[in-house]
């Protein structure tokens, strides 16, 4: 995970989200909490209110209340609401019928005329009630009597009340936690989508299918856009240094080489032999690895190559070869299909077939034949001849760098290596094998499209 961005992003928006929504949900339980607390509060006011109203003193000093307050769970013994008047100064306790045997401690704190105190005290059986009490005074003809009146009520109800709305808030907030989660993947995947967009690009340029990261990218991401740019630009402007360089020092070494190769046949001319082979043969040797080299830095590749008809290109190779000693005097079969096209620079098309043509013209009797056959993605090229073929212990060996099987037969023994080198940048093989029936081929495969084009 830790590998990944979006889920990286999606976990931190997870703790993040889930932190909010306990502290939101827990806080909505607490103001939920405080607004029914208020409620009851004004509740209970209301019946202080009706309490004192009800309250009268009769001749013989007695205190009772004139009518029956209207909630009926003042009647009902336990029923958890309550109401109570005491006298301090004579310690008189009289209470509601819901009350029953019981009283709830009232604290002897001094109360201003008018002003209602609130308390959470015991109540019946020690369960906390919620109490409203004011201080009230009567003027009687033999002196004022003050009396402390309350109402009550069990906190359980509030509590009950509370637990009630968490059960139906926690399920809600569990809802919109998933919602979030949702929207946040959704965010998160739009918000990644410049990245992606950065590497298709880049993979375009990889494929060839672009030069540059091309495309309209977030101010924020721009930078890094043209950075990447940049970089494409020092790596063709150094890639381009290279190929000249190499194609500088291949053209500074002709004059020398060829000069070492007359110093060897003057040498040979004066009959110190041994001396002169060894300076050609090393001559020799210096331009294979010179010409092999030149060609491995210009073929550009199967990911970066145009489609190339393949047709014209043989009958090209195949009219050159003609004209020569030995092309003239074959017979070449060409069966190839009209528009069928391969991923690869014509050149380095040309370079490949040229040397398994010219390969042919030299072993092959009296005929050669080119044919192509599409295969899936790839088209198969057979080259044949009906030479006398190769020692079937030397086929494994036949492509390596400088082998010759006939030291008589003018050549490098470099074109067979180049031409594998070539089918592989092209992202194809080469195989080399007898004919059954006497002579020789080599079969190439190659792409029919570049690799950014195969699943358009």
């Amino acid at each position: 995970m830790t590998r990944s961005l979006r889920l990286r992003l999606f976990a931190a928006a997870t703790l993040s989200v889930a932190v909010a929504l306990l502290v939101a949900g827990f806080a909505l339980v607490h103001l939920f909490e405080r607004h029914v607390t208020r409620h009851y509060d004004t509740e209970l006011q209301s019946y202080l209110r009706q309490l004192i109203a009800a309250v009268e003193i009769g001749d013989d000093g007695r205190i009772s209340l004139n009518r029956q307050l209207e909630d009926a769970r003042f009647g009902e013994p336990l029923s958890g609401l309550y109401w109570q008047i005491e006298e301090d100064k004579t310690g008189f306790v009289l209470g509601s019928r819901s009350l029953w045997d019981a009283h709830i401690p009232l604290p002897k704190d001094a109360l201003a005329q008018g002003a209602v105190d609130s308390h959470v005290l015991a109540g019946p059986k020690g369960a906390p009630v919620r109490v409203q009490e004011r201080m009230v005074v009567f003027d009687q003809p033999d002196g004022s009597r003050a009396l402390r009146m309350a109402v009550a009520m069990n906190v359980s109800e509030i509590e009950a009340a509370r637990r009630a709305f968490a059960a139906d808030l926690w399920p809600s907030i569990a809802v919109i936690g998933g919602l979030l989660l949702l929207a946040t993947w959704f965010y998160i995947g739009i918000g990644l989508r410049p990245l992606d967009a950065i590497r298709k690009s880049l993979n375009d340029v990889r494929t060839g299918a672009a030069r540059r990261l091309d495309g309209a990218f977030p101010a924020e991401v721009k930078p890094l856009v043209d950075e990447a740019n940049a970089l494409l630009e020092a790596q063709d402007e150094s890639l381009a240094k290279a190929r000249a360089r190499a194609t500088d020092l291949a053209h500074g070494l002709k004059t020398p080489l060829s000069v070492l190769q007359s110093d060897a046949e003057r040498l040979k001319a004066r009959g110190e032999g041994e001396i002169a082979d060894e300076m050609a043969s090393l001559a020799h040797q210096m331009r294979r690895h010179v010409q092999r080299e030149l060609t491995r830095a210009r073929v550009r590749g199967v990911d970066a190559a145009q489609p190339t008809r393949l047709l014209p290109v043989v009958e090209r190779l195949v009219a050159s070869l003609q004209r020569t000693p030995a092309g003239e005097r074959l017979t070449w079969n060409i069966d190839v299909p009209d528009g069928l096209c391969v991923a690869a620079d014509k050149e380095d098309l040309i370079e490949l077939l040229g040397n398994l043509l010219d390969n042919a013209c030299k072993w092959a009797n009296s005929a050669v034949r080119i044919a192509a056959v599409p295969l899936g993605a790839k088209v198969s090229i057979r080259i044949s001849d009906d030479g006398k073929g190769v020692p079937d212990d030397a086929l494994a060996s036949l492509a390596g760098r400088g082998v010759r099987l006939d030291q008589t037969v003018p050549g490098t023994g470099l074109g067979l290596a180049i031409t594998r080198d070539i089918a592989t940048a092209l992202g194809g093989g080469l195989n080399l094998a007898n004919r059954p029936g006497g002579g020789f081929a080599a079969t190439v495969d190659l792409f029919m499209q570049p690799k950014s084009q195969r699943h358009a």
